[in-house]
């Protein structure tokens, strides 16, 4: 493995989980209107190293429950392609939680598909991606909506659905190239920081497959913008 790669993965690793921890500590303070944006934020903080603090001072603290009137009217008058841009952080941030945790059950099991690793990450991360995407959809539609459980989950599977595929086309592209075509011979697994610089990158290319998906999901009225 070229030192020069293990250098920029440790410091995009250890840049993400600052960032994070830097957005953790602000919507402690100052706690979002929709409460699962609390948890959002955060990860999309792991994946947007440094970027990711600039989105959520942009987009997310004015939404905080303590802004001030003017950032609230300014907010519900921003422009579509920013309300999107939140929806895609909400639907990332499932994907993303998916993709950190069935990577290493997948590798401790030492499961495969097709005899490789990689489709037996494929399947597992999907699954956990689409309960936690499902999941933080629901929230959501429970907190902007007055409905029954029953509406709200068949909503959640609704608005989610097309874009969590669209999201991991982009992330399990990626993956495929880094597998079969940038590093095929270096065994690349949970236990190796070059893995999660890999995966950082797929995460940023599963955000840029999802917004189209997500723009169209709203102009066709099937979520709302955030």
């Amino acid at each position: 493995m070229p030192t020069w790669l293990v250098v920029i993965s440790y410091l995009s690793i250890a840049l993400g989980i600052v960032t994070a921890a830097v957005i953790t500590v602000d919507v402690i303070a100052h706690p979002q209107r929709m409460r699962i944006m609390n948890l959002v934020w955060p990860v999309t903080g792991l994946y947007f190293p440094l970027i990711g603090l600039w989105f959520y001072r942009s987009l997310g603290r004015p939404m905080a429950v303590d802004a001030s009137p003017e950032h609230m009217m300014h907010m519900e008058k921003q422009p579509f392609w920013k309300s999107i841009f939140t929806s895609s952080t909400h639907c990332g941030a499932g994907c993303v939680l998916g993709d950190i945790l069935g990577a290493p059950i997948v590798f401790a099991a030492g499961w495969t598909l097709f005899g490789m690793r990689l489709f037996a990450d494929y399947a597992v991360e999907f699954l956990l991606a689409y309960c936690f995407g499902i999941a933080f959809q629901y929230l959501a539609i429970k907190s902007m909506r007055e409905v029954t459980p029953r509406q709200a989950l068949i909503g959640a599977v609704k608005a989610d659905t097309l874009s969590l595929i669209a999201y991991e086309i982009g992330m399990f592209g990626w993956l495929a190239v880094v597998v079969f075509l940038l590093l095929p011979k270096q065994g690349l697994n949970p236990t190796m920081a070059v893995f999660w610089f890999m995966m950082q990158i797929g995460m940023i290319l599963g955000f840029v497959t999802t917004y189209p998906a997500n723009w169209l999901l709203v102009k066709w009225g099937v979520k709302s913008g955030m």
